[in-house]
């Protein structure tokens, strides 16, 4: 914001962030800060009428990954597009930087498989103008975006750097090897980043199923790194791990942030193989921090999911031999083949042949027709399985004619997580639990069959107005879990909250016309990479620093957002500390 410029958002009704009732008032932002809220008299540069209209926060989503995309472009939808104003990237661990030129490949095959952007697109879109992380934050302060960003310090890209080949092979760590970790951690911190991540996921892997290089790190190597996070006094420690072993695993990662003294993130849903775990894991959550171990749970408000469709990465019959012959083919092409009854014949003749595989990708009575618009809790009954035998068709038939219909952009729902009960109370849980953050937006990755960060604006929608099967939640609690309690937690108390001293993020919202859209691919990504898509509508504004980026879905033109380095204060807590 430009100095001297002023706003004013009238008579809107305000929900500020912090838990309290909606209230009717003006807010008045200058110079990019929160100045007034009530009624206010001034006249400013600019004004929005919001009469009829809530004002709300930005929102912050702590778990994406925009690493490639904000180096890119300077838009980093679509979170953007869901009222979010700050994006926390490089989670689980993997990200570009530190890296040395001849391990970019490393890099680059590992953030293709474990997040699905094609090697391509960053081939085509990787400056590579930067080798420590230091580098990397500077290259990013130079550059404009649509919303703030933060970083941490990955894991994989570290361990890389210091070990080479024998990181990249998962070699254990010696001595030396920990410290030089630990150090370069503790740069990227007072460099700016707001904490550490790793993965210790299986399902973390390049294309040729090569594990991330963090997969089993000993303990006392995440307990090194973890103590040098704690020596900052800044940051968090970002874990993404399986927890076969629920109590063994927590209790030996409740050592790591007992010894660092900083919060750590686990990522938590309720899984189909193992559907009581993560009531135990949030007790076991819930007394390390009655011992004063800070540990949080990452939920979402929804199913983690994979999407369906023949435009797309993924779909029912992508791991049958006929399918694999097609599948470099164009999309046109490919549907030409799959319009063809002998090829139909052909393919529906096949069989999945892999168990885990054929449970992802054939268990009919997890599958749904995703909709418009998109209905992500479903009942059972809306099943292809059901659905095909009310049919009195073959449920492998259904489905594949069912993905030809609209010339072959029919999307299908398959929930992987937080839906064993065919409902969402298990996610409704995890949000009242005192020990949770929300997250898990995953904007910038899973390009080609995922699309979550519309979670946000679809944990509004559902939970506060639309859910028929189950409870619903104030709008306030919800806007809160969105705004400041995210912000909060990683250290970015100057925002998430509607009162003078504030940064001045905030949206303006229809709530009667907020909705999440349908999906549908785009080929936008470097070199013509194709994503899945999601837009919103009801965001009559979406303002970052004061600076209104979108209204009513469409850009403004204006690029406000900027690398935030380290936790931030609010303006009146900052003159008081000094």
């Amino acid at each position: 914001m430009r100095q001297g410029s002023s706003l004013v958002i009238r008579g809107g009704t305000i929900i500020d962030g912090t838990g309290r009732k909606p209230f009717i008032g003006d807010v008045a932002v200058v110079d990019g800060r929160i100045v007034e809220v009530g009624t206010v008299t001034i006249q400013a540069d600019q004004e929005i009428d919001a009469k009829g209209l809530l004002v709300t926060p930005g929102f912050v989503d702590i778990h994406t990954h925009y690493d490639a995309q904000a180096v890119w472009s300077n838009r980093l939808d679509p979170s953007s597009w869901n009222g979010v104003t700050t994006v926390m990237m490089s989670n689980c661990g993997v990200g570009f930087a530190p890296c040395k030129p001849h391990e970019r490949d490393v890099l680059v095959k590992l953030m293709e498989g474990v997040e699905d952007i094609p090697e391509v697109v960053m081939t085509e879109g990787l400056p590579w103008n930067w080798e420590t992380f230091p580098d990397f934050m500077d290259r990013l302060a130079e550059r404009q975006y649509d919303v703030d960003i933060v970083t941490q310090v990955p894991h994989a890209a570290i361990r890389v750097y210091v070990m080479g080949q024998r990181g990249a092979d998962r070699e254990p760590a010696t001595d030396e090897d920990r410290r030089e970790m630990a150090r370069l951690v503790v740069e990227g911190i007072e460099a700016g980043a707001l904490g550490f991540s790793t993965s210790n996921a299986i399902a973390h892997k390049t294309l040729d199923g090569k594990p991330t290089p963090t997969l089993a790190a000993a303990e006392e190597e995440l307990a090194v790194i973890a103590e040098a996070v704690g020596t900052t006094g800044k940051g968090w420690v970002q874990i993404i791990t399986d927890f076969d072993d629920p109590a063994e695993e927590l209790t030996r990662l409740r050592r790591v942030a007992a010894r660092s003294g900083r919060p750590m993130s686990l990522t938590l849903a309720q899984r189909e193989g193992k559907p009581g775990h993560w009531k135990l894991l949030l007790d076991m959550i819930e007394d390390a921090n009655k011992d004063g171990v800070k540990l949080l749970a990452q939920i979402m408000g929804r199913q983690i999911g994979i999407n369906f469709g023949f435009e797309i990465s993924l779909n029912p019959f992508c791991e049958r031999p006929a399918y694999k012959a097609i599948a470099h083919l164009p999309f046109e092409e490919r549907l030409s083949h799959l319009k063809d009854p002998a090829f139909r014949t052909k393919l529906l003749a096949e069989k999945t042949e892999d168990p885990s595989l054929r449970r992802r990708l054939n268990c009919w009575d997890r599958i749904f027709e995703l909709g418009t618009p998109p209905n992500y809790e479903p009942p059972l009954e809306e099943s292809m399985e059901a659905r095909a035998a009310a049919a009195g068709v073959p449920v492998e038939e259904f489905v594949y004619d069912l993905l030809l219909k609209d010339g072959g952009t029919t999307i299908l729902f398959r929930p992987v997580t937080n839906y064993v009960d065919g409902n969402l109370d298990a996610c409704l849980e995890m949000m009242k639990h005192p020990n949770t953050v929300m997250g898990l937006g995953d904007g910038g990755a899973h390009y080609s069959f995922i699309c979550d960060s519309s979670t946000t604006t679809y944990t509004i929608t559902h939970w506060t107005r639309d859910r028929t099967r189950g409870e619903k939640v104030p709008l306030e609690w919800i806007i809160k879990r969105l705004s400041s309690d995210p912000a909060r937690t990683i250290g970015l108390e100057d925002r998430g909250v509607i009162a003078p001293g504030y940064k001045a993020d905030l949206n303006v919202i229809d709530y009667d016309r907020l909705n999440v859209g349908p999906l549908h691919v785009v080929y936008d990504l470097p070199a013509s990479g194709r994503r899945l898509n999601q837009r919103t509508e009801g965001y009559v504004a979406t303002i970052v620093s004061g600076v209104p980026v979108y209204r009513e879905g469409e850009s403004t033109g204006e690029l406000p957002g900027r690398l935030v380095r380290g936790p931030q204060q609010p303006e009146q807590q900052a003159a008081a500390a000094e």
